[in-house]
Formats: structure tokens, sequence, C-alpha cells
């Protein structure tokens, strides 16, 4: 993004030149001073300029993160750093060893006055086989893409040094005029072409992401908290103003449901929309901040399925205020970005910030009761397929390390689902009066963000906050080995299970697909060498037959979502007509539509004497 403003470069120059001809060595440095230049960018890497505080030591190790919360994985973001050279305040090189991939220790480090290196992009190296291993999740990633877009989460560009991570910072980022930063921090410079952000420590930056890009952007403001919607879509098919009906009819129910336990005054969602190229993002999701979520999604997404994304990622991420960015302990007070210490407690941070997700939603009418026990029938299936007698404190205090970390996806399913059983057994002891938003509202009071608690301690203070029976199901089974009675639970507000036949999806078996796509040709691809759903069967359909339209419509890498969604419209029995390319020939196969049907175990309201503390469980 940019050519450099010769302007600041010479006073950059003469700034050096003037350090170097005063006598700089009484003045003490008291903060760190970073200045990222967006403008001068050559082969997608930008360059960060870090002037160091005043070091008492005579060596000193600067570090990139390893790791970042959130994310639950060793990612090391020092691979994306090249060429770091430090300096003397004469502008002489300092001996830099590199210890590992993410650090680099400076020798007579009482001199040192400034470092420099180059920062690349991870958003170019994304294959999106499996992320968790030697893949960034993207909205923790970086983009750099000059002119059109930086997603600059602050871990990616900017590092600490040991034992300066509670030093303040100042960053300041030269960008062309064209390109805004949306953020939650304030900029306090007023030029169009400098943004300078200050942060208490090095923590408080790391929770502050920017995404530049051309200024699209929403502001509205819900019970006193200011909220902002940034996008960036590479082609102009989505903007701010197009989403913000559906995310302020959210966040206003978010609030409504959360009521005095949150007290954010800004909070920004951050959304990159990816252009599924080769060199651009491909792990979809989202990422928490006290004050911000980063999002990225493909931009080939229906207007109606991007939104739905878009409540599920962001109602999650938002719900952190809660925990934990509110309620933690001191492994996440205290986090080391280079040797972490993972807290016991994933169960609370992921699972029941989930479990809001789901429940605000009924809570506050925006889904159906079906609805609601679908999503929570689906999250008892999937948990039922991952380990379900591994204790889950051990699973987290060890999830970044195998076998654990295979299991990490089990805090969203049965995370959830024991924060479901936590609510039911409030509910019931207090005869609807208290849930579990009444229990994180006490343990908000008594921590909060700056009091952590001790991860050997929630135990017991959650049952002292609460009841007996709470203490004895989080010791048999969230530390305990015991899989969980869902059953139990649910017949305490009436309901039960039930299983059914269902029309599946005619492309996708639970997380396996049908089809694939030629990321070249952009051609859609019948799965070759497996076994066919009745769909392809009856029309007569094979592996490697490539799908050129259905019903007249062609289809492509680039409407493959309209595709699908209209796949779900379809009817047993309807006429259907697909074109294919088959051993390099067109032709045209009339038929009608067979759905795959399966049996499927749903949740049901049957006990109508529970009404009404299912309401209270709905309602209060």
């Amino acid at each position: 993004m940019k050519k450099i403003i010769f302007a600041f470069a010479f006073a950059s120059v003469l700034w050096s030149c003037k350090t170097a001809s005063t006598s700089v060595s009484s003045a003490i440095k008291k903060d760190v001073s970073v200045s990222i230049n967006l403008i001068d960018i050559k082969d997608d890497k930008v360059m960060v300029t870090v002037n160091a505080p005043t070091i008492s030591e005579d060596e000193i190790t600067y570090h990139i993160p390893k790791t970042v919360p959130g994310t639950y994985s060793e990612d090391n973001y020092g691979r994306y750093i090249d060429d770091l050279k430090a300096y003397d305040a004469k502008g002489n090189l300092l001996t830099v060893k590199k210890i590992d991939v993410n650090s680099w220790s400076i020798a007579n480090a009482k001199t040192l006055d400034k470092i420099t290196y180059l920062v690349n992009d991870s958003f170019d190296t994304e294959t999106g086989k499996k992320f968790g291993d030697d893949e960034i999740f993207s909205p923790a990633g970086s983009n750099i893409d000059a002119g059109k877009n930086v997603m600059l989460n602050t871990h990616c560009f900017v590092g600490y040094f040991t034992n300066y991570m509670s030093t303040p910072y100042k960053v300041t980022i030269s960008h062309p005029a064209t390109l805004w930063g949306a953020t939650s921090m304030t900029d306090q410079d007023a030029s169009t072409t400098t943004d300078t952000f200050v942060t208490s420590r090095y923590a408080e930056l790391v929770e502050n992401p920017i995404m530049y890009a051309k200024p699209d952007y929403t502001t509205f403001t819900v019970d006193g908290m200011e909220i902002l919607i940034g996008v960036y879509s590479p082609t102009g098919k989505y903007t701010a103003e197009s989403i913000t009906p559906e995310m302020k009819t959210m966040m206003t129910a978010q609030k409504n449901f959360l009521g005095k336990i949150n007290a954010t005054k800004k909070y920004s969602v951050l959304l990159y929309l990816s252009s599924m190229q080769e060199n651009d993002a491909k792990g979809f999701g989202a990422l928490e901040h006290p004050t911000a979520t980063t999002v990225v999604l493909p931009e080939l997404m229906p207007k109606d399925e991007l939104v739905k994304s878009m409540k599920d990622v962001v109602s999650h991420e938002f719900f952190h205020i809660v925990t934990p960015l509110s309620i933690h302990s001191k492994e996440i007070q205290y986090f080391d970005y280079n040797a972490p210490k993972m807290s016991q407690h994933l169960w609370m941070y992921e699972g029941v910030t989930e479990y809001f997700a789901n429940l605000f939603q009924i809570n506050q009418g925006l889904i159906t009761e079906e609805e609601f026990y679908t999503r929570m029938s689906e999250k008892i299936a999937r948990a039922n397929t991952l380990n379900d007698t591994m204790s889950f404190t051990v699973m987290s205090a060890n999830v970044l390390t195998k076998p654990y970390k295979d299991q990490y996806l089990n805090v969203y399913e049965k995370g959830a689902l024991i924060g479901m059983c936590l609510d039911i057994i409030i509910r019931e002891k207090s005869n609807g009066e208290r849930g579990i938003l009444d229990l994180m509202q006490k343990l908000s009071n008594e921590y909060g963000p700056t009091k952590p608690f001790n991860d050997e301690e929630l135990f017991a203070k959650i049952t002292s906050l609460t009841y007996p029976e709470v203490g004895t199901f989080l010791t048999t089974y969230v530390s305990g080995t015991t899989p969980i009675p869902y059953a139990t639970y649910l017949a305490k507000v009436g309901v039960t299970n039930s299983t059914e036949k269902v029309a599946g999806n005619v492309f996708l078996k639970g997380q396996s697909p049908y089809i694939t796509v030629n990321q070249e040709t952009k051609e859609i691809i019948v799965l070759p060498n497996i076994e066919l759903n009745e769909f392809y069967k009856n029309l007569g359909l094979k592996g490697g037959d490539i799908l050129m339209a259905i019903n007249e419509k062609p289809y492509t890498l680039d409407n493959i979502y309209d595709m699908i969604g209209a796949s779900q419209t379809w009817k047993e029995n309807d006429a259907i007509t697909v074109k294919i390319k088959r051993d390099g020939k067109e032709q045209i196969i009339p038929g009608k539509v067979k759905l795959p049907y399966e049996e499927k175990t749903s949740l049901k309201s049957t006990d109508s004497s529970k009404t009404k503390l299912k309401e209270a469980w709905f309602k209060g």
C-alpha cells in the first residue's frame, strides 16, 4: 500500500542525525516507540522500526509472539520476520543472534537505540488444508496488499523486549490518504496519512487489531456502546451499510441479554472478505478481543449466508466480553506469548461463550424453540464423535500438545453443553429465578478484568456462589472423565430425544463433501472414488462429472454458494435438469430430485409439567 512520503523519511533522518550529535545517554526513554510504514511496501513486505526504551541489561531479547490469546495453538509469528537489525544511537550495527524462530538476542543492549525489520503477510502462504498445525488461522494472521488492504493484527507486526511488556507503547503508522484504519483505538494524529496510537502495555496493543482499506464503515450506538462495522470487500460486492441492519439487530439483542454485566464503551467488527484466490485467506471464522472482533469469510457467499455466518461468529466473539475478558485466570492475565501456560477452564472461556451465543437468540426472539433444540442436538451429536471420557480441564491445560490439541474443537460442542447443563441445574435449584448468566455476573463482580482467579480455586468459588449440585457436576463431568448424561439434565426442563428421518444435503454428508472444485478452471466436479448418495445415483451422475449448470443456471466456483443455497429449496421429486461435461463432452440430464435421507436425533419438549422451568430457562 504505498510509496514513502519523503518528507516523513527526511524528518526521520534529521531526527537520527540529531540524536547522534547530542548527548542522549542521560535521556531515559520510558516507552517503546514503533513506526510502521504502509506507504513504501515492496514485495508484500512492511518495514517496522522499533525505538527501544532505555535498557539496563547488557543483553536483551526481542520477541515476536509464538501464540496469542484466543488461538490455542503455537503459530510462530516470528517466521514472517525478515532482516532484523539493531542499531545504537550513532547508527552503528549491534550484534544480533537469532535464538529461535520468534526471538532475537541483542548484544551491548545498554547502547540499543532501535531495531528494524521487514514483515511478510500470512495470507499469502495459506493452503486451507488444516489450520492449527502449520497454518495460521486467518483472523489471527495478516494481509499486505499494497494500495488495497492491510489486515494489521498487531501481534504480527510488533514484538516486545524481555521484561519490558509493561512498558507503554506508542505506535505510529504511515499510510496512503486513500486508506483508512478501522480499529477500536483512538487515533491521536489529525493527519490523513499518519495514525498514532498509545497503549499502556504490550498486551493492550496486541488486543487492538487495525484493518486498513478504502473507507467502508458504519457506526451506531447500542445502550451506550459505540459499535463500528468495517468491511473490506475486494470486488465491492458487500459494503458495511449492506450488513449493518442485521448486525445492529443482533448486537442490540446481545446487549439486552447481557444487561448490566457489560460496560464496554466501544466495539469494532472488522470484516475481511477473501477472494479465495491462491494468495488469499482460507481460514474462515473470527478472533475475539476485548473491544474488537476480526472476521474472515469468503466474498462469494450469498448475502443471507454471509449474514448468518456473521451472526454466528460475531455473537460468539462478542460474548467473550464476559469470559475470558472479564473473568479469567492468572494464566490469561499474565499471558506469556512465547512460553504460554494454558488455563484449565476452556469449558468456560469458549464453552459458556458458545452457549450464550445460542441462548441469547432464543431469549431475544431471534430463533425459535425448535431451532434452539436443533442446535443443541447437533452439538450433542458432534461431541459424541470426540473423546467423551477425556477430562475437560486436563485437555484445556494441555491444549497446545497432542493428543489434547486434537480434541480442541470440543470446546464449542461439549463446552457449550456443559454451559447448558449448568444453566439447567441453577434454574432448577433456584426455582427458575437464576441461571448461568447470573453466575457470570457474580464472578464478574468478584474478579473483573484486572483481578484474575487461581485456576485450581474456580470450582470452589462457583459452588459457593451457586449450589452443591453445581460443584458435583463440575468435578464429575468437567474435571472428571465421566460422560455427561445429557438426557438427565434436559428432562429437568421437559425436553427429550426423538429420532426421525430427515432430508440431508445433496452436496454434503456431515463434513464430507460430494463435490470439489478445480481452482484453476473454477469447475465444480463430482468427487471420484466415493459412494454417491441417491441424488447422484438417480440422475446417473458419476465421479469426475463436471457440473456446469442446474436448471439452466450456470455454476462455477464463483457462485457455488448460490448452488448450495438453491439445493436447500429442492423438494422430493421436483423436476431438475443438470448440464454436465463427461469425458470432454457436454450433455444435459433431465430427471427428478431424490433427496438423501438419514436418521437424525432431535430434541423436543414433551413434558408440559416442566413448562414453567423451561420458560425460565429460555426467557429468564
